[in-house]
């Protein structure tokens, strides 16, 4: 497991009847891999683990290992309990997962010896290579720096950062402690070519879901230091790359997907599809930016 390049949180397509809809998901997988990215991360906020059951989240690694092919599939590991995300960490390793994402419990919001307590014990329940995933704007839990310097001193696979608090400087602090101990991605789709600037060498991204091709684009102008092209596909992108930064990011972005041909605006409750002003809004950004979006060169 190699945590760079860039590594869609990918969404999960339901059919009818909100049922998770595994042969779309394999089929999306594949897509993402074959349009250049790296490595699948399925489960995560953007795709809707905290409305799975247990099996179901398997069924999910299920269709994304078969999908990715030879590329990795890390998995978003998350539960209300210590014991029920141990018990995911397990599995997903069983199923052919390749490194885990690791998340605070759901809900539950403490202080940092129990925080770590809980994500030290999802490390270490596998060998696999863990990043662990910093979001404190949706999880309420922020791990610091200087904490994450801490458990890395202690968990040797633990080997990545997605770092979510959308402050860059972030970036550079975590390096400033732990050097190349760690591989930082950039978790906020609106800062990726100044978290790329700040050292980060990966990019957990949402629009990749509708927009695979111009995202793996952007990330490669930006890591090869091609600025000027590099902002000329950011500032066209920036309009739907905003929408990874909202509360209702799931419904947007499943909402592209389904104007792009590539999927299905249908979310579990309690979210519900946009609707009203809000719909009529993000259809008339999505409309603009397809008009207007770029030819890339191969």
């Amino acid at each position: 497991m190699n945590w760079q390049g860039v590594m869609p949180a990918v969404t999960t397509n339901f059919d009818a009847n909100l049922k998770v809809d595994a042969p779309h998901v394999e089929q999306h997988a594949r897509w993402m891999i074959e349009s250049g990215c790296t490595a699948i991360i399925p489960l995560g906020s953007l795709g809707e683990g905290a409305t799975m059951e247990f099996d179901e989240k398997l069924q999910v690694i299920d269709a994304c290992v078969k999908g990715a092919g030879k590329a990795p599939v890390a998995p978003a590991i998350a539960a209300l309990s210590t014991a029920t995300a141990v018990k995911l960490a397990r599995a997903a390793a069983d199923h052919g997962a390749r490194g885990l994402m690791v998340l605070p419990p759901y809900v539950y919001k403490s202080d940092w010896r129990e925080m770590k307590a809980h994500v030290a014990a999802v490390i270490a329940a596998t060998k696999l290579p863990c990043m662990l995933y910093n979001n404190p704007i949706s999880y309420g839990t922020d791990f610091l720096p200087e904490q994450i310097a801490e458990l890395a001193q202690e968990r040797d696979n633990l080997r990545a950062v997605k770092e979510s608090s959308a402050d860059v400087r972030r970036v550079t602090a975590i390096r400033a402690l732990v050097g190349d101990r760690l591989q930082i991605s950039v978790g906020v789709d609106d800062a990726i070519l100044e978290g790329i600037s700040a050292g980060a060498v990966g990019w957990v991204a949402g629009l990749v879901n509708a927009m695979p091709r111009e995202t793996v684009v952007l990330f490669e102008l930006g890591a090869r230091g091609e600025w000027k092209k590099a902002y000329e596909l950011y500032n066209w992108f920036l309009p739907l790359l905003r929408m990874d930064t909202v509360p209702k990011f799931v419904q947007l972005i499943k909402l592209v997907q389904q104007e792009v041909g590539k999927g299905s605006e249908r979310v579990r409750p309690p979210r519900l599809e946009v609707s009203g002003a809000e719909r009529a809004a993000a259809l008339a950004t999505i409309k603009k930016s397809l008009e207007t979006r770029p030819r890339l060169s191969a």
